[in-house]
């Protein structure tokens, strides 16, 4: 490994270290007590050398976000069984997101609950190559594979991918934060709210 390859490394796992240590502040300190004053502590480094590497707080909170949506499009690739029917392929995405995000709930509480305006106005969601966007896509262009095989009724492929992202959403959300109230197995609400939603949009047979 040459001179270069050394230093990139060097760089690259220190970004992954700042990283690391932001994301365990964001738990511990939230949205607004998190300051890079407080990270540079915990590094032990200057906040100077972390300006290097980051531009502020919602560049290190981006960073984390993208990390989150780049291990989790792997996740539901890895799931993926090839040639399934397309209902089979969106149940898959539905479970391996549910499971990476139940197994990670500090980091989701830190992705989506954070800064809801991290990466702009909508338009500007829409129009920037972002992990997060292309999570997105894949999970509509999933949702409109079910519609266009006539598995789902011909219904708005961005509406109804909504819809089933919420309820999705709902379910990470209400797991993790609900501790006062004896929940089911997510596992089991999960099939049971699939069962619910897909009967509910599926095509009427003839």
């Amino acid at each position: 490994m040459g001179l270069q390859e050394r230093r990139q490394r060097h760089k690259d796992e220190f970004k992954a270290e700042i990283l690391e240590a932001a994301l365990v502040l964001f738990v511990q300190e939230g949205y607004n007590g998190f300051s890079m004053r407080k990270l540079a502590s915990r590094i032990e480094h200057s906040p100077t050398t972390i300006y290097l590497y980051f531009r502020d707080r919602d560049d290190l909170l981006l960073h984390i976000c993208e990390n989150f949506y780049a291990n989790l499009l792997q996740e539901q690739l890895q799931g993926m069984t090839a040639d399934a029917p397309p209902e089979q392929l969106l149940r898959q995405a539905f479970l391996s997101y549910v499971g990476y995000s139940l197994e990670h709930p500090e980091l989701y509480k830190v992705v989506f609950f954070s800064n809801p305006q991290l990466y702009g106005r909508p338009e500007d969601y829409l129009s920037r190559d972002t992990m997060s966007l292309r999570c997105w896509k894949r999970f509509c262009e999933m949702v409109d594979n079910c519609i266009k095989s006539g598995y789902f009724r011909p219904l708005d492929c961005y509406t109804l991918s909504t819809v089933l992202w919420s309820a999705m959403h709902g379910l990470v959300t209400s797991t993790i934060f609900t501790k006062d109230f004896p929940m089911p197995d997510p596992t089991i609400i999960m099939e049971m709210m699939l069962d619910g939603l897909f009967s509910g949009y599926r095509t009427a047979p003839h």
